[in-house]
């Protein structure tokens, strides 16, 4: 971020950070689709490769549309530092293979995505990098689960698909006491709503494919934070190994974020509103979303977000059975496991996004098998009262 952009509101950062005009004079930020990059004589070419000059080399770690994502998407959530990923998923590796080595330690919520538990459990645990999880909103159990050999801490909130929240601020001192990193997962907020470095903790991960880009239409990541932490380790596990953002991905997101505050308001609102109904149904035994004064964080969402967000859940009476049967009644919201779209979608967790899990672990993780997970999109909200409405008894 330019300092000139220093003094700029929220809104106006999402539609202006990080552009640089070129030669041509473009308005809308142009998409660099080039594998490579000329230089003028081998000297420079030199120099470029071993970092004593600033400058395009190669679009897998240095491309102009995706810096201009980067730049913006750090913008947003104050931070100095933001590196593009494929994937969250792949944000979340990256995060992980930069900052830890064998014999290095996490602390994670159990309330997060069933491809991260399985990631930290199958696969960071075949390098000797070793898990606890704990209860996210309990800070005994994240003290109690500290070891000397402890690097990370790492968590979602709110929660998917629960809503469940944790204390930030809370959560950053017990890290830094501790001489540990705090990583927030912050793709159901968004800056819009949340931003967790000015609430202590020192790295923010996105899964850009969400609210991000907010139409559902492509694929990437990100990770935020302090440059010799992100600019150093998590960009140099980025060059080296390649789970790089594409050039058309990046415009794509860039074009989301000049919407993503109006779009965030909107979804909040439709989400609240269709909570607050769902309260009201008998066959519906109960309600997650922060923004009902009946979640139990309710204070806690009210004090570090500025809404609420899209994603609510509700658990049903009769399990698999009235789950799948209000699902497949609808004809409006769209059954996919995705979220953060103007459209909205429906899922069951238990058998789809937290289906690897064991029972055990989802039993832990509050995953009821009459558990539906509503990400709220920008339609009509008496639409979407009239589509639930047709599967419940």
């Amino acid at each position: 971020m330019s300092e000139f952009e220093d003094d700029y509101h929220f809104d106006t950062l999402a539609v202006r950070a990080g552009q640089v005009r070129t030669a041509e004079g473009e308005h809308c930020e142009p998409v660099f689709a080039t594998s490579s990059y000329v230089f003028v004589s081998a000297a420079e070419a030199a120099a470029r490769f071993s970092g004593e000059q600033s400058g395009n080399i190669y679009s897998r770690f240095t491309n102009p549309t995706v810096r201009t994502f980067e730049q913006r998407l750090a913008a947003l959530e104050g931070a100095a530092s933001c590196v593009a990923t494929a994937s969250g998923m792949s944000a979340i590796l990256s995060t992980c293979l930069g900052l830890l080595k064998s014999g290095d330690h996490i602390v994670s919520s159990r309330s997060i995505f069933g491809s991260t538990t399985m990631l930290f459990t199958h696969y960071l645990a075949k390098f000797g990098i070793e898990t606890s999880f704990v209860d996210l909103s309990n800070i005994s159990d994240w003290t109690a689960a500290i070891r000397p050999e402890t690097r990370l801490l790492f968590l979602e909130t709110p929660s998917n698909p629960l809503t469940e929240l944790a204390d930030i601020g809370q959560l950053a001192a017990l890290a830094h006491r501790h001489d540990c990193l705090l990583a927030v997962d912050n793709c159901f907020c968004t800056p819009a709503l949340q931003q967790p470095i000015s609430l202590g903790a020192d790295i923010v991960i996105h899964s850009a494919t969400k609210f991000l880009d907010g139409q559902g239409r492509c694929i990437g990541g990100a990770v935020l934070g302090a440059k010799d932490i992100v600019g150093e380790h998590i960009f140099g596990f980025l060059r080296t190994a390649g789970p790089a953002m594409s050039p058309f991905n990046a415009w794509v997101f860039l074009k989301g974020l000049e919407t993503l505050s109006l779009r965030m308001k909107a979804h909040s609102a439709n989400a609240l509103a269709l909570a607050q109904w769902l309260e009201q149904q008998s066959s519906v035994k109960r309600v997650f979303y922060p923004g009902l004064e009946s979640h139990s964080q309710h204070q806690l969402a009210k004090r570090q977000q500025s809404g609420f967000g899209g994603l609510l859940s509700f658990e049903l009476n009769g399990g698999i059975e009235a789950g799948w049967k209000l699902i497949d009644a609808t004809r409006l919201i769209s059954i996919t496991a995705n979220l953060g779209d103007t459209k909205s979608t429906i899922t069951h967790p238990a058998t789809t996004t937290h289906n690897r899990l064991t029972p055990q672990q989802r039993e832990q993780a509050g995953i009821a098998d009459g558990l539906i997970r509503v990400a709220v999109g920008l339609e009509d909200v008496e639409d979407l009262k009239n589509d639930l409405a047709r599967g419940m008894v």
